[in-house]
């Protein structure tokens, strides 16, 4: 089996990447199971220069095979925003800072009518392996913006992402349901299909 450092510390990230990529011969492991307690600055200007950074950081620091996701939500009204700046909209962090996002992005579009909330949650996978190998791949998810929050699973924008085709937000998926179609499955779809090229 095939093990790859998660360059992340968000443990929703990290479930579902491994529960992604466990079907496919490869095992993911944390940073703290590779011996690192490390936070990596996102500044770049896109989710796969994010995704990029940390997995070659990771790489840089373990010589081992990396994988990243950065990901975030891209609304039509806003034009692109929140965009790269996804999980720090509202300028907070830690414990609260899902819910005050989302206040803000309600707040943003509360004049804006039903038919023009569209907006789509994307996904970049970066992963760098031994011998400078690097592989990336891009997903999308399709939907709209919500009025309120609605659904107990998912994190971040799940509860105000209602999904194309199905009616119901991110967070009134189950984690199996969520993890066939959201935009992280389809990135990793995508890199799975890379890597099998290989």
């Amino acid at each position: 089996m095939m093990k790859m450092i998660a360059a992340t510390n968000n443990s929703h990230k990290l479930e579902e990447i491994r529960a992604i990529l466990k079907d496919k011969g490869i095992e993911v492991i944390s940073l703290a199971d590779a011996g690192l307690d490390i936070e990596i600055e996102e500044n770049g200007d896109s989710f796969m220069g994010n995704a990029l950074i940390k997995a070659r950081e990771v790489f840089r620091l373990t010589g081992e095979a990396a994988i990243a996701d950065d990901s975030g939500l891209e609304v039509d009204a806003l034009k692109g925003q929140p965009g790269v700046k996804s999980a720090r909209y509202s300028g907070e962090s830690g414990a609260d800072k899902d819910k005050k996002n989302n206040e803000k992005l309600k707040e943003a579009l509360k004049d804006i009518p039903d038919n023009e909330r569209g907006a789509r949650f994307c996904s970049a996978i970066a992963a760098v392996f031994p011998r400078g190998k690097e592989i990336t791949a891009e997903g999308y998810v399709y939907g709209k913006i919500g009025y309120e929050e609605k659904g107990e699973h998912g994190f971040g924008y799940d509860p105000l992402f209602i999904v194309d085709g199905y009616g119901r937000t991110m967070a009134e998926l189950d984690s199996e349901e969520k993890n066939k179609i959201s935009h992280r499955a389809n990135a990793l779809k995508e890199f799975v299909k890379k890597l099998d090229m290989l």
